[in-house]
């Protein structure tokens, strides 16, 4: 009898639960406002309705010492689920939950034996309010009071769930009363009936889904009041240097109880209360903005909370005087060095401010202050000396204009230099380290031939020695030094190769000796340099380290070839 009346209940519980939901949905289709459940989403939301509950679990129990039954939950018709959440934001809550059921077949059916499911449990619910619905999930854990599925006594045990469902937001009672069209819930549960050995002993695990339908009042709301708003206007859009700025800022949505504070920022900006003013008289040209904030709340407090700050902007733009425009021209443009050349500069002023003229010249200098001036070359070097004509309006703003007179001067032709021709090499006659050879005679008909071509042009032969051969050279005069009687003889290497030198090109060329002159080198070889001096060059400056040679002191060779003993050994 318990079972049909559970049945029945459910039924009519179903029915109404159907019922509920058409005509909440005929009033979302009347309804032209929006849902409170958007607008402004509840702080509360309460909810109890029936629940259908489906365990899925069995315990296993002995009925004898000798043999053990195994007993399965059925599904509870007919149940309650009462759950209430608290949310701190538009989305995020806390959830505290109550469900009770039973399940209608054999025993009493009724709690707390024989099947019956109370639990209590707690989480964290969030939700998405939109205009009409709002789906949530939560994760709950908490604590079930749970009988056997035969006649076992009710035992606690711990309970985990996890689910989600839809509210419909009716538009009675100001959207303050919902319909939870549906909650599904995965549910864990376990409980201890003693040791399985035992009559009426067993543990339980059980995975449930819970289905529930019913009722949401909805309590409370976390909507914000309405952000303060700030709106600015400037008195002009665009002024001269000077001239006064006003800028305004008015806000809304201020709470009146609350205290409200003003601060403005930008270039020259002086704000107090709702109004600043500009300091425009040394701003530059250009754009311009000014900034104001406003903040609401309890006084020190201002600002500290979302929607009670605002800011805003407005611009100007501060127009600069016309800069003038100049030219400038210098009669006549070519002139000697010493000589003047007139400039003329030509200022305009589109506003007709006063004018100041300046002149400047990257070379010579520029006199006069008025539109007038004087170019003088003195102190010029040829060429093009570039003249700037300057003017500056009483507003500091300035034109150029450039132009240019050139320096000319008589042609001046360059200073000839001494030329390095070919050199010899002394190194390969160890017998005869002096003696010009065949192979240098090249070298020297080219000198000639330069000499014979260039008929002022002389040259100069420098004779260079080897350490070697300056060491024997210093031992010869160390040995000379100290007996002056045994007419010791020194090899004077470097000087013997420019005197040689010099004695080819004039006894075997035809060069007149007067055009050839000798010297030594300080440079380290067995080598003869030959330099090629024009008319007007100086050989002493134009090659450094070298030694004029009386060629009284050193003797020309005769020029011999060597004995055959000689020619012998060097082939062996």
């Amino acid at each position: 009898m318990h079972a049909r009346l559970l049945k029945t209940m459910g039924r009519i519980i179903a029915l109404g639960a159907v019922a509920m939901l058409s005509v909440a949905l005929s009033a979302q289709t009347a309804s032209t406002g929006k849902a409170a459940s958007n607008d402004s989403p509840s702080k509360w939301d309460i909810f109890a309705g029936y629940s259908y509950f489906a365990p899925s679990g069995s315990v296993t129990t002995a009925i004898s010492t000798t043999s053990t039954v195994t007993d399965k939950y059925k599904a509870a018709n007919v149940g309650s689920d009462f759950s209430v959440a608290y949310y701190f934001n538009k989305y995020v809550g806390a959830q505290a939950e109550l469900g009770e059921h039973a399940w209608g077949s054999g025993g009493s059916a009724v709690l707390p034996n024989n099947g019956g499911f109370l639990t209590y449990s707690a989480g964290l619910i969030a939700r998405y309010p939109m205009e009409n619905i709002t789906p949530f999930v939560h994760a709950l854990a908490g604590a079930t009071y749970i009988g056997g599925p035969d006649s076992q006594a009710n035992a606690w045990g711990p309970a985990l769930t996890v689910g989600g469902g839809l509210d419909y937001a009716t538009p009675f009672f100001h959207h303050r009363l919902g319909i939870r069209l549906f909650q599904a819930d995965y549910q864990y549960m376990h409980a201890d009936f003693g040791p399985a050995t035992q009559i009426l002993g067993g543990r339980a695990n059980i995975d449930a889904v819970n289905l529930s339908t019913g009722l949401v009042l909805h309590v409370g709301s976390i909507a914000p009041p309405p952000p303060v708003t700030l709106a600015c206007s400037a008195s002009v859009s665009s002024i001269f240097p000077g001239e006064p700025v006003t800028v305004t800022a008015t806000a809304g949505s201020v709470e009146p109880k609350l205290n409200v504070i003003y601060s403005w920022t930008g270039e020259g900006v002086t704000g107090n209360g709702t109004t600043a003013t500009v300091a425009t008289t040394n701003l530059a040209a250009g754009s311009y903005t000014v900034k104001a904030t406003v903040k609401e709340g309890k006084p020190g407090k201002e600002g500290l909370k979302p929607g009670q700050e605002a800011s805003c902007s407005s611009n100007f733009t501060v127009k600069a005087f016309e800069p003038p425009t100049i030219s400038c021209s210098a009669s006549p443009n070519t002139i000697k060095p010493g000589q003047t050349a007139a400039v003329t500069a030509t200022g305009v002023s589109p506003q007709n401010r006063p004018l100041t003229y300046s002149y400047s010249a990257t070379a010579g200098s520029v006199t006069g202050n008025g539109s007038s001036a004087t170019f003088n070359s003195e102190g010029a070097p040829t060429g093009a000396a570039g003249i700037t004509c300057k003017v500056t309006d009483d507003k500091g703003q300035v034109a150029t204009a450039d132009t240019s007179v050139t320096v000319v001067a008589p042609y001046v032709a360059p200073t000839p230099h001494a030329q390095a021709l070919c050199s010899i090499s002394f190194a390969k006659d160890a017998k005869r380290p002096t003696r010009v050879d065949n192979e240098a005679k090249a070298c020297l008909d080219e000198v000639a031939l330069d000499l014979q071509r260039t008929a002022d042009a002389k040259a100069v032969v420098v004779g260079e020695a080897d350490a070697k051969e300056k060491a024997i050279t210093a031992k010869e005069q160390a040995k000379a030094a100290k007996h002056p009687k045994a007419k010791t003889k020194v090899e004077l290497f470097d000087a013997q190769r420019a005197v040689n030198t010099k004695d080819y090109l004039v006894t075997d060329k035809g060069i007149e000796a007067s055009r050839i002159t000798v010297a030594t080198g300080s440079t380290e070889g067995q080598t003869v340099e030959n330099y090629l001096v024009p008319a007007g060059a100086t050989f002493a400056n134009d090659v450094k380290g070298t030694s004029p040679l009386a060629e009284t002191t050193v003797k020309a060779d005769v020029r011999k070839p060597l004995a055959e003993k000689h020619h012998k050994k060097a082939a062996k």
